[in-house]
């Protein structure tokens, strides 16, 4: 994946993150650009049961061309231990989702982790790095991640308390992470505990997406289900 496959940016796409098929068709129906499948019952990155996952891929490959929607998927909250999830990004490629969501939790390694992905990327696999707010990474992460064949890097929260990202990063610290992705050349998504009222601060970073999950369920709570006309509030918003 590169910006071309996000399409032009004169705004961000809308990725809702779904965990069940009706929530993939409620989201496609309501302008999603981006149907992103995870549990949000299993943590930040809760890694949805591959037969759903086949079974969200299949109808959107179904829609009309122009109204599929792209696809992703997270691994789950994993250790960054190569040999633990390679086998599971290994069956989550094997859906035929278009984008896998990689998270980046904290350890002292990563540099074995991005090696170890290398095969995947330069055999045209499109992963996307999930850095956290609440985590210090190396200065010279978001270059290894270019290096390692990443096509982009979403900033999210890891954990799942109410605040956000905003609460996390100051404007002059996201404006300064915007900028050094942009930097590496990669594709920019924000995320973590968003709603309609973070959206002006999170468009002013120029992001390509900006995903929603409890920000767009019942009474803003990530394990319910999703709201409609929340959706509809931020897709006019965008």
């Amino acid at each position: 994946m590169n910006a071309a496959l996000l399409g032009k940016r004169a705004s961000p796409q809308l990725l809702i993150s779904v965990c069940t098929l009706d929530e993939a068709k409620m989201a496609l129906e309501l302008g999603a650009d981006i149907i992103d499948m995870k549990n949000p019952h299993s943590g930040a990155l809760g890694a949805l049961p591959l037969a759903d996952i086949r079974s969200i891929v299949a109808f959107l490959n179904q829609q009309p061309m122009g109204h599929k929607g792209l696809t992703s998927a997270t691994l789950g909250d994993l250790p960054m231990q190569a040999q633990q999830w390679l086998p599971k990004l290994e069956q989550v490629i094997a859906t035929g989702v278009r984008i896998i969501k990689i998270g980046f939790f904290a350890t002292e390694d990563y540099h074995a982790c991005l090696q170890a992905l290398l095969p995947y990327t330069q055999a045209g696999q499109q992963l996307i790095a999930v850095l956290f707010a609440e985590v210090s990474y190396p200065d010279s992460l978001l270059a290894d991640i270019k290096q390692a064949g990443f096509v982009g890097v979403m900033l999210d929260t890891q954990i799942k308390n109410g605040l956000s990202l905003f609460d996390h990063y100051s404007a002059k610290q996201a404006n300064e992470f915007a900028k050094q992705v942009a930097a590496q050349g990669m594709l920019l998504g924000l995320a973590g505990s968003l709603r309609d009222s973070h959206l002006a601060a999170a468009k002013n970073l120029q992001p390509h997406y900006i995903g929603f999950r409890g920000g767009v369920c019942v009474a803003n709570q990530r394990q319910s289900t999703l709201d409609a006309e929340k959706i509809k509030v931020i897709r006019k918003m965008l």
